[in-house]
């Protein structure tokens, strides 16, 4: 059941060498499925079409990303058996680079972004996750201790595959680890900006328990964490191994029956709050143009992307992004041509105004850039609600 409709959207990762380069466009609409409680886009790419060899995002740039992975290191080192460990899109390797290089194998299908992985000595396969890779690595390496996937498994169209594959090589009592955006999260933070072509489905726990019941698989521990404006972690293990279920399970699940992520009609709320949000963004935007004011955005993120091409604010409203990763530098953001710079320290006499694209990064951002805050500097966010932040 259709419950949002974000408008036309291009690929959110596919920047742009010129301007006027023609975009492949699709008609972003959230779909809630009341059978297995899980919501997604109603189009499903395949990833093939999305990740490709000019593939824009490096994990480790961002130094709470290569924080949170290097703390989650020395949980699973301290809590489990981790001789051998499988990563399911490691993409630079900012994860596996804190185990012994001999035990690991990453997959990473991007192949410009898999070449930062090897460059790091990783064993990484360039492929897409399928059951026919994960036979090919068992035969080669056997079963898995450890096998583990950051917002990775809810980027794949068939997910029944993805578990069956992960079932096939991982150990007995071996761990299978996950972490994806929480869909309450979402929802309560209006972040509707977690949709787009590569997020093809956004995981509570009441689904993500469904779907993998059918692959003899069980979710025995969970935590709530901060990543990418709020994530959940999700420890998984075959169901007859050896651990036993963490009360976080039965909490998780009664705090999102109680905020109701079983019931359409918890959507449909959501839905009046997000047309509500693109109303007050474009009027505040509205306001600050009349003035004169000179606007920039901060992070040319694929979650920008669904804002601005949603809200429709352009090259006219922004006068361009900065960011810090190279394959976006000297591109332009898809759908609303705006175009993206080097990052360069903020400057008041330059800048009134910052759009946060990396809204999931403020913190990192504002102690960065906490001489511009303290100079009058103004940050502009749409989440929770449209707002300026001094």
């Amino acid at each position: 059941m259709i419950f949002l409709d974000l408008g036309y959207q291009p690929f959110a990762n596919e920047y742009l060498k010129k301007k006027k380069k023609k975009e492949k466009k699709y008609r972003l609409l959230i779909d809630f499925n009341k059978k297995n409680k899980i919501v997604s886009i109603k189009k499903k790419f395949l990833s093939e079409e999305i990740f490709k060899n000019n593939y824009p995002y490096r994990s480790s740039i961002s130094k709470t990303m290569k924080k949170s992975f290097k703390d989650l290191s020395k949980i699973i080192k301290k809590k489990f058996k981790s001789e051998k460990i499988l990563e399911i899109g490691c993409n630079d390797g900012v994860f596996l680079e804190n185990f012994d290089k001999k035990k690991t194998v990453g997959i990473e299908p991007c192949k410009n972004i898999a070449r930062l992985s090897k460059k790091k000595n990783l064993n990484v396969l360039s492929e897409y996750w399928t059951k026919k890779l994960s036979n090919k690595i068992k035969k080669k390496y056997g079963k898995f201790d450890i096998i583990f996937s950051a917002n990775t498994i809810t980027h794949i169209k068939n997910y029944d595959e993805v578990f069956n594959s992960v079932n096939n090589v991982l150990s007995d009592n071996g761990v299978f680890i996950i972490q994806d955006p929480s869909l309450l999260k979402l929802i309560k933070k209006n972040a509707y900006d977690q949709f787009y072509n590569e997020h093809i489905y956004v995981f509570s726990y009441l689904s993500l328990a469904r779907i993998i019941k059918k692959h003899n698989l069980e979710i025995f521990n969970l935590e709530n964490i901060k990543d990418h404006g709020g994530s959940i972690r999700y420890y998984i293990k075959k169901k007859q191994a050896n651990y036993k279920i963490n009360k976080s399970i039965r909490i998780q699940n009664k705090i999102e029956i109680k905020n109701g992520l079983h019931k359409f009609s918890t959507y449909k709320k959501f839905r009046n709050r997000v047309i509500l949000s693109r109303k007050k963004l474009i009027g505040l935007f509205n306001k600050i143009n009349k003035k004169n004011k000179r606007i920039i955005g901060y992070g040319a993120t694929a979650k920008a992307v669904t804002v601005l091409n949603y809200c429709q604010i352009n090259h006219k409203n922004i006068k361009y992004f900065v960011d810090t990763t190279p394959e976006k530098q000297g591109k332009f953001m898809p759908g609303v041509k705006i175009p993206v710079k080097k990052y360069s320290k903020l400057l008041k006499k330059k800048v009134d105004y910052v759009f946060l694209g990396a809204w999931n990064f403020k913190n990192e951002i504002f102690k960065k850039e906490k001489k511009f805050l303290l100079n009058n500097g103004k940050f502009i966010t749409h989440v929770p609600f449209p707002k300026i932040i001094s």
